[in-house]
């Protein structure tokens, strides 16, 4: 179903704009004043959606208005993404209603969906990597010139102006492939700009993106939003939820929980909603800590050409130190080479006093070491294999006999770990990859918890998660390090890293360049160190 952008000439007098202004009166009409806001560009109403005997979504409810940015917040599993999927086209919910300018439509398919004007944008773009930016935008559409040819100069014109129009000044006959994240993302949004989308949907697009590249990002938002557009912005940044939207809508098990203006709600208030309960202190660990033990992680003069060169740290038993620093400081480099997946030019690691070869991560492991890595899909885990498949990958053999591995023995020791991480799932025998982003990480922790390390690496481990999954991750932090297990935490949020370390070190540059001890780190002095400022005098 096709539906144009509105003309707000075409409105009677008295009437609404669909972006809210008031249209001007004809003096003498004899047509009633009407006072009503137009109705939302789309909508969902009471909307119902099962898989299996899992309900995703129950009597969900969201509006999106003309020039209106609407977060959607919601831990994971409480139907967020299905909630975008049928707004998309994707999925058809069971019951409920989709209208479109106050009107019940149906979108069957994708292709529905953004012939009435609502597009989305992923957190990983799906572009033709050997395809020019221009070729991209246009694909499947581009314009034609004498005897049917693709007209190749008016599809780079009409691509650098609506580049321009967003306020980016990208190149249109670059090729996709090596563009970042976060132009990638500017090319999909031209994409739907192209096809008048008049609801754009962002799914935690900002997830890989450094403040800079946020930014902009905003700043295109807002542009579109003053053209008219409705925006609806997934995440669980709630900072850039307060910068960017007007409105928010929290979801819980499925069910719209509440709807509000922004301004009137406090983050306290969101978490509440979110989770059910009052928030904790998140990233505050509990108790007293007892004072931390031997050294069971030693590095020395650790160096990788274009990486980092001469680093040099001791974590201690029971102590959670924290390595900090801007995207692109070594931090992960390091982790890798510390764990033998990376191998290191110079410097030695040792465990306990037992040194580690070179690129081994097998022997890392047999020493008592244990990496929980910065992407989880792509390096954590095997998302076509089941979920208990994951959660015992590590301990494949001793979970063997005669080289066969032991059903029982596997499934029993992945329901005892997921039941200890309180992971949601289907059945121990779906693929890993079709849980939520929280619970994926938790399979992940899982499977190398189950290894009984000494030394624990988690490197971004509450990336993309919810607000509740991080409470509960934090406390298993921080257990693990009450229990004796020496922890290096490598994190880009400054909070959790404040919150949660014994030390932090920052890392600029591939070199570290601050120790602090917790009773001195503070946000300031960490941003410093890691961009090289001087402390004022």
């Amino acid at each position: 179903m096709a539906a144009s952008r509105p003309n707000p000439e075409d409105h009677a007098p008295g009437s609404r704009t669909p972006e809210g202004r008031a249209a001007p009166e004809e003096h003498g009409s004899e047509t009633p004043h009407d006072d009503r806001p137009p109705p939302p560009v789309v909508a969902l109403r009471d909307v119902w959606k099962s898989y299996g005997a899992v309900a995703a979504l129950r009597g969900a409810r969201i509006e999106l208005h003309a020039g209106e940015a609407h977060a959607l917040v919601g831990e994971n599993g409480a139907g967020k993404s299905t909630l975008i999927k049928v707004l998309a086209g994707v999925r058809q919910p069971d019951r409920g209603v989709l209208e479109l300018d106050g009107a019940a439509t149906e979108f069957k398919s994708p292709q529905d969906a953004r012939a009435a004007g609502v597009a989305v944008i992923h957190q990983e773009p799906a572009l033709f990597p050997d395809l020019s930016v221009a070729e991209n935008v246009f694909a499947g559409r581009q314009p034609r010139g004498r005897f049917g040819r693709i007209d190749e100069h008016a599809m780079r014109e009409r691509a650098r102006a609506l580049l321009a129009r967003l306020g980016v000044p990208l190149d249109p006959r670059r090729p996709a492939r090596g563009l970042s994240i976060a132009d990638q993302q500017i090319v999909e949004i031209a994409k739907a700009v192209s096809l008048e989308t008049r609801a754009l949907v962002m799914d935690e697009p900002t997830a890989a993106l450094s403040g800079p590249e946020v930014d902009r990002l905003f700043s295109v938002v807002n542009a579109l939003r003053a053209e008219g557009t409705a925006v609806l912005f997934v995440s669980h940044r709630f900072a850039e939820v307060t910068a960017l939207c007007q409105r928010v809508t929290v979801l819980r098990d499925g069910a719209h929980v509440s709807t509000g203006p922004l301004a009137e709600t406090t983050v306290d208030q969101l978490v509440a909603r979110m989770v059910g309960r009052e928030p904790d202190a998140l990233f505050v660990r509990p108790g007293k800590q007892r004072p931390p033990g031997e050294v069971v992680l030693e590095v020395e003069g650790l160096s990788r050409a274009g990486a980092f060169r001469d680093v040099g740290f001791r974590v201690r038993a029971g102590e959670i130190v924290a390595l900090a620093g801007l995207v692109g400081a070594g931090r992960s480099e390091v982790a890798r080479a510390v764990f033998g997946v990376d191998r290191r030019d110079a410097g030695r690691v040792t465990v306990a006093g037992r040194a580690l070869p070179n690129g081994r991560p097998r022997a890392a492991m047999a020493a008592g070491l244990a990496l929980v890595p910065e992407d989880r899909r792509q390096q954590g885990l095997v998302l076509a294999a089941s979920v208990q498949r994951n959660a015992t990958l590590p301990r494949a053999r001793q979970l063997s006999r005669f080289g066969f591995l032991v059903g029982g023995a596997e499934r029993r020791a992945a329901r005892e770990w997921a039941t200890r991480l309180r992971t949601r799932y289907g059945d121990l025998d779906d693929p890993v990859g079709t849980l939520s982003g929280g619970n994926q990480q938790k399979v992940v922790l899982a499977k190398w918890l189950a290894t009984g390390p000494r030394v624990l690496i988690v490197d971004e481990p509450t990336r993309g998660i919810d607000i509740g999954t991080k409470a509960e991750v934090h406390r298993l932090i921080a257990q693990l390090a009450a229990d004796g297990v020496a922890i290096l935490l490598i994190s880009s949020e400054l909070p959790e890293v404040l919150g949660m370390a014994d030390r932090v070190l920052v890392m600029r540059e591939g070199r570290l360049v601050a120790d602090l001890p917790r009773e001195t780190a503070d946000e300031e002095r960490v941003i410093r160190a890691a961009t090289g400022q001087e402390a004022p005098a």
